[in-house]
């Protein structure tokens, strides 16, 4: 009996807040701000106690608690600059959190920097060198030649240049047209499992 009410009464809201975020189509309005501000709460507090039990416990307190010697200790640095990331809270002592921060942002740097080298750039040049034996590997290279072309700006796209840059142009077009495609059918999907919620599991008609 109780699960049955539970799994009505969440069926309800959860088309009470699907209908007060579709409000926004026709106007700003007080219900679709308290979904709003109702979804942004119950996502702060989500994330809130993931961090606390899936970083913070596992990363700080349980390799604090199994370790011991320079192990431990070693975890006094990030303790610490967690603390002083906190600063930003107190004005007079905020000035500390930039010592976090520079700390953060160089670490995330080098990381973003070797990450894009090994993860983007030279995965993409061994995935263009490619036999010529078939249309599509010809069509790969042609187009990876031709929009790097094009994004050369220290030369007037004239001639040959302007040629294989026009080309160029097409390939970034294609490109740019399939993710905005792709964008807006994951949008529409979306669209569609709401809409069936309503009608399937809210309304019943279907």
């Amino acid at each position: 009996m109780i699960i049955s009410f539970l799994h009505t009464f969440g069926v309800w809201l959860a088309a009470f807040l699907t209908l007060a975020i579709m409000s926004f189509l026709y106007k700003d309005n007080v219900v679709y701000k308290l979904a709003e501000y109702l979804y942004v709460g119950v996502s702060a507090g989500f994330w809130l106690i993931y961090v606390l039990f899936f970083d913070v416990k596992p990363m700080i307190v349980d390799t604090w608690m199994n370790n011991t010697g320079i192990d431990r200790y070693m975890l006094i640095i990030p303790i610490v600059l967690g603390i002083l990331m906190l600063t930003r809270m107190v004005p007079s002592i905020s000035y500390l959190s930039r010592i976090a921060i520079a700390f953060t942002m160089g670490i995330s740097a080098g990381l973003g920097v070797m990450g894009a080298i090994y993860g983007m750039i030279l995965p993409q040049v061994k995935a263009t060198m490619l036999p010529l034996n078939n249309i599509d590997n010809l069509l790969i290279i042609i187009g990876v030649i031709c929009t790097i072309v094009y994004f050369y700006f220290s030369k007037e796209h004239k001639g040959i240049i302007g040629g294989t840059a026009k080309i160029g142009i097409v390939y970034v077009m294609i490109a740019f047209g399939a993710a905005f495609g792709y964008t807006v059918m994951a949008r529409i999907s979306l669209l569609i499992g709401r809409a069936y919620f309503l009608f399937h599991d809210w309304l019943g008609i279907i």
